[in-house]
């Protein structure tokens, strides 16, 4: 009975320590689909010997984790969303982390008839004109405010049987894609590491609006006081340091590269 006793006890102290040590991180599906968090993250827990704990999510759903203290550090992609959640005082030492591109993935069919290098405004107009099917993710998410905003940059209210906002992360919308042969707007890290598992290709890319930072920030303890801060610290210091950003740099799937470092160049 008196070992039964102690041994509960140490099990119950050790689950303590561990969730004690434990790092809490919103981030957007996109980093998480495309499976650069399960490269970049065992180094960091093997060096500082902690957890984390990842919630993928679309980027305004990250946010407000980070604005309600559920998470301790925020790695999302959309720009104007974060500057907003920084100048409320929710987040701090924001530092760029890395970049890629969004690009338009569609139907080989390409009933639209849209040009590979044309403006993203030009394609949009021709995607509505034809009334070809287009699947949004519809999820507040940073890649569904950058569609938002080229749809609004083009003049174009996306409405109808054919826009369907389905709420989904971005690899459930690529398959949802898929499944109805529609167009749909993607990061192209994500396109890229589901490129072997549908049948949609490239239609669109290569605009200037459809540039796609990615950056990360600590959530502020003066809001939270039980965020971990100093590890979040860390964790900054390890994704923008010079490990973690030759491990972005070198990250491939099919032969291409899904992201290109940023650190330092803010």
């Amino acid at each position: 009975m008196k070992k039964t006793l102690i041994f509960s006890l140490l099990y119950l102290l050790s689950i303590n320590a561990y969730s004690a040590d434990i790092l809490r991180m919103s981030t957007t599906t996109s980093t998480e689909n495309s499976g650069l968090l399960k490269v970049l993250n065992p180094l960091f827990e093997k060096i500082y010997h902690i957890r984390l704990d990842i919630i993928a999510v679309g980027t305004g759903k990250a946010l407000r984790l980070g604005e309600s203290g559920d998470v301790d550090i925020v790695f999302v992609h959309a720009p104007k969303a974060e500057l907003e959640f920084v100048s409320k005082g929710y987040g701090i030492d924001r530092k760029a982390v890395m970049h890629n591109d969004f690009v338009l993935i569609g139907p080989q069919t390409n009933p639209a008839q849209i040009d590979m290098t044309q403006s993203i405004a030009t394609a949009l107009h021709k995607l509505a004109a034809s009334q070809s099917t287009f699947i949004s993710r519809g999820d507040d998410s940073g890649t569904h405010k950058k569609e938002m905003a080229l749809w609004q940059a083009a003049k174009i209210n996306p409405t109808g049987a054919n826009y369907l906002a389905v709420g989904q992360g971005m690899g459930a919308v690529l398959k949802i894609a898929d499944e109805k042969q529609a167009y749909t707007l993607t990061d192209r890290g994500t396109y890229i590491a589901f490129k072997d598992k549908i049948d949609l290709v490239l239609i669109n890319e290569g605009d200037q609006t459809l540039f796609n930072p990615y950056h990360i920030m600590a959530v502020n303890p003066a809001k939270h006081k039980h965020v971990r801060y100093e590890l979040a610290k860390k964790y900054i210091d390890y994704v923008t340091g010079v490990e973690a950003q030759a491990l972005i740099g070198a990250y491939k799937k099919q032969g291409e590269q899904l992201f290109y470092p940023d650190a330092n160049k803010d």
